[in-house]
């Protein structure tokens, strides 16, 4: 699913979900056999057996459409409902570290990551279509583990959104410095560890504030 929803809020013929596909596809083989440098627009529609009319009218640049690339790849990251918090943190750690240990993942976030210290409007658009996007995974899980006891129900709406946040960035920071920054693997102890670590502290942390 492209992060900016291909073809909504469109007037005209509609746009087809298999070039969709097929475009996002060819970026990730172009990124992979490439590196975003040599990455070119034109390329990727012959890849992808399309027109570059239609490729443009998609995704104007380059940069949107890595990103999009990056998001899809993405939003195949689930909460797997194990029937604890623990095990669905876990899941969704392993899950991450294996989607990052992909060649067209790795390749695809690093690219656009690099360039979007120096392009302010790459980066808002990382926040919006990748990140933001990938804090339903918190949410998700803890609607799940309010369900089953496990945590209480915040009242207060700004501090739980903030401890959302605060959770997202813990694991998402902890899982791609240590692939992509440490190249350490991550197995099922380090995801067991890093949990309880997270969970720990999150415990803390509401109780602090029911108390408060």
């Amino acid at each position: 699913m492209p992060s900016r929803t291909p073809g909504a809020a469109r007037t005209g013929r509609p746009r087809s979900t298999a070039a969709d596909a097929a475009i996002l596809e060819a970026t990730r083989d172009a990124l992979v056999e490439q590196g975003w440098s040599k990455l070119s627009m034109g390329d990727i529609a012959t890849r992808a057996g399309v027109a570059k009319t239609t490729l443009y009218r998609r995704w104007p640049s380059k940069n949107e459409l890595v990103v999009d690339t990056v998001a899809a790849l993405f939003d195949e990251l689930e909460v797997p409902d194990s029937g604890t918090l623990a095990g669905d943190v876990e899941g969704v750690v392993l899950q991450f570290a294996a989607l990052l240990d992909r060649p067209e993942t790795r390749t695809a976030l690093m690219a656009v990551v690099a360039e979007s210290t120096r392009d302010e409007p790459l980066r808002d658009r990382i926040r919006s279509s990748i990140v933001d996007r990938q804090k339903r995974l918190v949410l998700q899980g803890r609607a799940l583990a309010q369900q089953r006891g496990e945590l209480p129900v915040e009242e207060d709406e700004q501090a739980a959104s903030a401890t959302a946040d605060l959770i997202f960035d813990v694991v998402a920071g902890a899982v791609v410095h240590r692939t992509l920054v440490s190249a350490e693997p991550i197995d099922a102890a380090w995801a067991r560890r890093l949990t309880t670590l997270l969970l720990g502290g999150l415990t803390a942390t509401i109780q602090e504030r029911s108390a408060s």
